[in-house]
């Protein structure tokens, strides 16, 4: 018994020794969370405060500004420059005695008081069970996620009241006691914004008859005071405007993303638009309070707040961009039994509500209704058919893990591998792979874009001037062919069409093929031919940004000929469609032909016939005759790709291991050679 009692007791002084490192690490991560959430704060306050005053809290001077609607009398409604309730108004009107306070810091560090005050609840309303790590992570990063989030970003600039309702709502949910002050809170927000009335039939299906029946009580007390003290606001806004509609910007805005707007967008007006918006309107509320019924009876109130939140969004008449923080509410739901498809639905719920359209859908004709609709669509998608995960469900907490490669010792000791770069065996999820790439790419446009101060020809001087340098370093090297090729590819016509046609159309189509014939084909190759491309491109921007170069096309008095755009004028260069969108001085390193580069050798690697490697390689060899015959790069600028992509294979080695192919044959010869001489196959 005393040897058992030592043991044990040895034992838990070693489980406490190896733990304490494993709390250290979850300490530094969790201040480390800390100080990125109050960094991004600052930033966020700083950005309005550095702004002119008449360009910041536009909204809020609107209406208790010293010439504000709230100071005019008459109707709040006539100039429709306020869109909230009659109630609002009335709660706002006492702020004009003190709008110079209002307006300052007082109302941006109130906002800022209430967004974390959002996030902390948000992240104690969690569905248990919670592990440790979660607990003491959840509230920076929901604060950071909130930072930010386009919603409140768009709040803190033009001084909107719409994360009041939001923070009533979660209150009444999930801090305060008493099912008739959660009632009350949840009135008072409906009162300020009445789409969340929805919230009612959410209590009274849960069995909280009380608080919905208080909801109703005070949201109809509220609107009755706002009657008595302003009926003629009243009557402009419940019935005139029906309920709001109209007020604000147009309806058919892109700000509004609500299914109003959507309707108006694609060209239905009239009776016909009206009946289809209440139509849909009233299917989705149906479905989304439901779904949030039936999550929230499996403990996930946060979830079902989210979903009826979202559902608000398309039923209301008009959704501003400031009044979309719903939907990131939506990110606590758990959707896929793999893994690797649990990241997708947080994954795109943070994008829709952080970065704009653009970025998210490629900037095409047949894509804009999908583009213009994004978050409504991602809104929709949330609260009516999204198959979150139950509690009860065996993947809610142990979702089916991803399958490793065993490491072997076929790299250098000195350099770990980094642990979430672990060669995964499984393929990827496809959705999130395309919104990784697509804004992976939108980010390298934009980067591309600012390194010359946002325009294409901000960097001009300098391109040109690192371009007489490149030029001379050719000329020493004996390497300056450029000129010649160029006019003798222009002197032969069925020859220049050939290479115009290949610069113009084989850049983005022949990588996109090889990652989707490896994605469905080979997908542990996929996965380390992505990561060395995403690599390399990475480093590209680093080129593009502290070495602007022009190539030969745009540099005066070469008598280079642009075979592709024709003749330009340097000072107002025009390249159709990518004029504005493009960086026309990112020529070093040359990711033309870098990725031409990159797909030679990976089909030269991985292709199983000697022929398919042969015709890989053309391609990278075709590619580099395209931009220097077209005047589009140096010689110099190819090599510096072929440096990037070499290193972005090297970095992938380094960081990653060998390729996952090759993991695998080797774990499988260990086994093999593991297995004793007598019981070996003959």
């Amino acid at each position: 018994m005393a040897d058992a009692e030592r043991s044990g007791a040895g034992a838990g002084a070693f489980s406490a020794a190896a733990g304490a490192p494993a709390r250290g690490r979850l300490h530094a991560a969790r201040l480390g969370l800390w100080l990125i959430a109050g960094v991004l704060a600052i930033r966020q306050v700083a950005a309005v405060l550095t702004t002119p005053p008449g360009q910041r809290l536009t909204d809020l001077e609107t209406w208790v500004g010293p010439e504000g609607v709230l100071h005019v009398k008459g109707s709040l409604y006539d100039s429709t420059r306020f869109t909230g309730t009659p109630f609002s108004g009335l709660v706002l009107k006492p702020l004009t005695k003190a709008a110079e306070d209002a307006l300052g810091w007082g109302w941006i560090f109130g906002t800022l008081l209430l967004v974390v005050a959002l996030g902390l609840i948000a992240a104690r309303a969690l569905p248990h069970p919670v592990g440790r790590r979660t607990s003491l992570l959840a509230a920076p990063v929901a604060i950071s996620l909130l930072m930010v989030s386009l919603p409140v970003r768009n709040t803190l600039w033009l001084g909107q009241t719409s994360i009041i309702p939001v923070l009533l709502v979660l209150l009444g949910c999930f801090v305060v006691r008493g099912q008739r002050t959660t009632g009350a809170l949840i009135g008072v927000a409906a009162a300020l914004q009445p789409t969340t009335l929805l919230f009612a039939p959410l209590l009274w299906f849960t069995d909280r008859r009380k608080a919905a029946a208080s909801t109703g009580a005070v949201f109809a007390s509220c609107t009755a005071l706002a009657w008595a003290a302003l009926p003629h606001d009243s009557y402009t806004y419940w019935v005139h405007h029906m309920a709001g509609a109209g007020l604000g910007g147009r309806a058919d805005a892109l700000a509004n993303q609500s299914l109003h707007g959507a309707l108006l967008r694609l060209g239905l007006t009239g009776p016909l638009e009206i009946s289809l918006f209440l139509a849909l309107g009233t299917v989705v509320a149906v479905l989304g309070v439901r779904r949030a019924v039936r999550y929230a009876r499996d403990g996930q109130l946060l979830l079902a707040v989210a979903l009826t939140g979202c559902a608000a969004i398309a039923v209301s008449p008009t959704t501003w961009q400031h009044q979309l923080l719903w939907m990131l509410l939506a990110v606590v739901g758990r959707v896929g039994r793999r893994a690797s498809d649990r990241y997708v639905w947080p994954v795109a719920v943070v994008l829709v509500t952080t970065l704009p359209a653009k970025m998210m859908l490629p900037n095409m004709a047949v894509m804009y209704p999908l583009r213009d609709n994004m978050v409504l669509l991602a809104a929709l998608a949330a609260a009516t058919v999204v198959p979150f995960l139950s509690r009860t469900s065996e993947h809610y907490q142990r979702p089916v893990p991803a399958q490793y490669a065993a490491s072997v010792p076929t790299r250098w000791k000195c350099v770990p591998p980094v642990p979430f770069l672990r060669r995964v065996l499984t393929r990827p999820n496809l959705l999130l792979e395309l919104l990784l790439i697509r804004v992976a790419y939108a980010a390298y446009q934009q980067v591309r874009l600012a390194a010359t101060g946002g325009t294409i020809s901000g960097g001009r001087v300098r391109a040109e001037h690192h371009g007489h340098e490149i030029l001379s370093v050719e000329r020493f090297l004996h390497i300056d062919i450029e000129h010649a090729v160029n006019h003798a590819v222009v002197k032969v016509g069925w020859l220049r069409d050939f290479f115009d046609f290949y610069y113009e159309s084989f850049h983005f189509v022949v990588p996109l093929t090889v990652l989707g014939v490896l994605y469905w084909r080979r997908p542990v190759d996929y996965r380390w031919a992505r990561s060395a491309l995403g690599l390399a491109t990475l480093l590209a921007l680093v080129g593009f940004w502290a070495f602007p170069l022009a190539p030969p096309r745009l540099m005066p008095n070469l008598g280079i000929i642009d075979t592709v755009h024709g003749v330009q004028d340097f000072s107002k260069p025009d390249y159709g469609t990518l004029t504005a969108l493009t960086n026309q001085y990112a020529a070093m390193p040359s990711l033309h032909f870098g990725w031409a580069l990159w797909c030679g050798l990976v089909i030269a690697i991985v292709a199983p016939r000697w022929w398919m490697k042969a015709l890989g390689l053309l391609h990278p060899l075709f590619t580099v005759s395209a931009i220097v015959a077209t005047g589009n790069h140096w010689v110099l600028d190819a090599v510096g790709g072929a440096v990037v992509v070499c290193t972005g294979f090297g970095l992938t080695y380094l960081l990653q291991g060998p390729r996952g192919r090759t993991v695998t044959a080797a774990a499988e010869l260990g086994s093999e050679a593991a297995v004793p001489r007598d019981r070996a196959p003959s």
